[in-house]
């Protein structure tokens, strides 16, 4: 066991050299003394500026013999290497997750504890990590710097694209459980079985109406406060929804991607696909409350309610 002579006065934690209890004092202070040149950005410890400077530089002087990926310092690319050696000795005692880096462990020990200590300056929404932090504020910048090599798409986060290029490779490798449906995101899966536990965690403040997803809730709020973001650009009809607005752009383009695979009628929308194919199944799940009358599409079931009023 290393000796750890040198203890810090204030947390008495212990360290084995004189430079890294001074170094460690700084988190204490909040002293920054190790300025950028470029930016003015202050750092409290010295390597930590150094691998700052060679994000301006673009430099990545260390390069992986096996995927060839490159680092702009030792420190990542040491990190980097234990993807390879499969060496994961540090797991979480609460979900046995195991992590190759002890600081990863830490990092995802946030997720049990609930703890969300950074915050938006813009909207106030917390994150357990900083890096979630440093995504999110993206979609204020509304910078997207990971450009799709296929189509140009453009994202604001690295995982984003991951995602969508999955659309290109129709590679689907997240598999309900229950009924076997696959899809391209984990987070598509997620939100799917809800669809089978009916669960809808998401409430709307206003009316109280719940969602299973918290992009539909996002949404539904837009129909209380009338908001209207997402604008077509052929004829400046606008939607509450960036969904609703994909779907009306379809109307000038005459695209109808979604077919029937029993009469191949084509449609713009998949919900239309959905309310034609009833017509097929003879399946009728939309019932009048009054009389019991049941119909195959919502539309026709509101039109029906009229009759009673």
């Amino acid at each position: 066991m290393k000796e750890k002579p040198y203890a810090c006065e204030i947390c008495n934690k212990m360290f084995s050299q004189k430079g890294n209890l001074k170094s460690h004092v700084l988190t204490h202070t909040k002293e920054k003394p190790h300025a950028c040149e470029i930016c003015n950005k202050t750092f409290s410890k010295k390597g930590n500026l150094m691998a700052h400077v060679q994000t301006h530089t673009k430099e990545k002087p260390y390069v992986c013999d096996i995927c060839n990926k490159a680092f702009p310092n030792q420190n990542r690319f040491r990190k980097h290497l234990l993807m390879y050696t499969k060496d994961k000795p540090y797991v979480c005692e609460i979900c046995n997750k195991a992590f190759p880096v002890q600081w990863k462990l830490k990092t995802h020990l946030l997720t049990h504890s609930e703890e969300k200590p950074h915050a938006c300056e813009i909207c106030n929404k917390a994150f357990s990590l900083p890096g979630t932090l440093r995504r999110h504020l993206l979609t204020h910048t509304e910078e997207k710097p990971y450009a799709c090599g296929i189509c140009n798409k453009t994202c604001s986060q690295k995982g984003n694209l991951k995602i969508h290029l999955l659309m290109h490779t129709k590679e689907k490798p997240h598999a309900c459980e229950i009924c076997n449906k696959m899809f391209s995101a984990q987070g598509n899966l997620k939100a799917h079985l809800l669809t089978h536990t009916k669960q809808k965690p998401y409430a709307c403040e206003v009316c109280n109406k719940a969602f299973s997803q918290q992009a539909h809730l996002n949404g539904h709020l837009m129909t209380h406060t009338k908001q209207k973001p997402y604008a077509c650009e052929v004829c400046n009809k606008a939607f509450s929804q960036k969904g609703n607005l994909k779907a009306h752009s379809m109307t000038h383009t005459k695209q109808k991607p979604y077919a029937c695979e029993v009469c191949n009628k084509a449609f713009s929308q998949q919900g239309h696909l959905k309310s034609h194919l009833l017509t097929h199944t003879k399946q009728k799940p939309y019932a009048c409350e009054v009389c019991n009358k049941a119909f195959s599409q919502q539309s026709n079931l509101k039109k029906h309610l009229m009759t009673h009023k």
